[in-house]
Parts: C-alpha cells; structure tokens; sequence
C-alpha cells in the first residue's frame, strides 16, 4: 500500500518532467497514476477488515511512502529531465514487482484468498508498468547526445 502511495506522488513528479520533452508518455504516467491509486484503494479495503492490524499496517505503509519520497528527492533534483524520471520510475517499478512476487509466496503459506487475488490483479499491471517506463527511457535516451551527457 505504501509503495502505491509513493507512485502516485513519483507519477506526478516524472509527468511534470514530462510534459514538455515527452508529452507523448504523459497518457502512461497518468495510467500509471490512476492504477496506483487504485492498488491503494484496494489494500486499504483488506486493511479496513484486519482486526489488530490495520493500524500498524497504516503506519508501515506511510513509512514507506515517505522513504520513498526521499528516494525520489534524492534522485530528481532541479537539473532532471525526463530520462532521469523515467530512469527512476524503472528503478521503482522494479521494486514493486519484486514486493508483489515476495507478498504472493508469502500469502501461499498464510492462504489468504483476499490477498492471493489482489496479488493476482496486482502483478501484471506491475509489470506492465515496469515493462512501460523502461521502455519509455530506453526511447528517450535513444535521442539523447552521448557528447552532452556530464554524467
């Protein structure tokens, strides 16, 4: 849940970035946004039924949204561009695949039916979204001039 929380943030950050030197990706990133918001909405109603719980669940998943807020602040300063957006979106998606897969095999010892579908729903449009923005960076540093890179 707290990663879908920091998508959503990194979504409209990357699209800001976006708008002018890729405004052809903004439909994806806005896609993007919108099934974040999603896959929060649907964690947050199996948290609501999880008796003793919810509110440590709550309070791990804003934890996690803020560590990947700094992330985020961490890698796209004012000097940005739209590759680096998309370089991190990468990154993050990545790691959302890998933490659905984990949560998947953990739930298959738990054997919570509510947890195996939302894994089921959730998987694909993870990496769907990460086959996405790694395609998206690889288009766009295919345009970029290797001599003005500064690294």
């Amino acid at each position: 849940m707290g990663l879908a929380m920091a998508a959503q943030t990194a979504t409209d950050r990357v699209t800001k970035l976006a708008q002018d030197e890729a405004s052809e990706l903004v439909p994806t990133l806005q896609q993007m946004h919108d099934e974040a918001t999603q896959t929060e909405t649907r964690c947050m109603q199996i948290v609501d039924q999880l008796e003793g719980k919810k509110t440590a669940i709550q309070d791990e998943a804003r934890a996690t949204k803020g560590k990947g807020s700094e992330m985020l602040k961490t890698y796209l300063d004012e000097s940005s561009d739209a590759l680096d957006g998309f370089e991190f979106l990468t990154m993050a998606e990545a790691g959302e695949v890998g933490h659905w897969k984990v949560l998947k095999t953990m739930n298959g010892r738990a054997g919570d039916q509510t947890i195996a579908e939302l894994c089921e729903w959730a998987i694909p449009i993870q990496e769907r979204h990460f086959a996405d923005v790694n395609q998206a960076s690889l288009k766009l540093a295919a345009s970029e001039d290797p001599a003005e890179i500064s690294g």
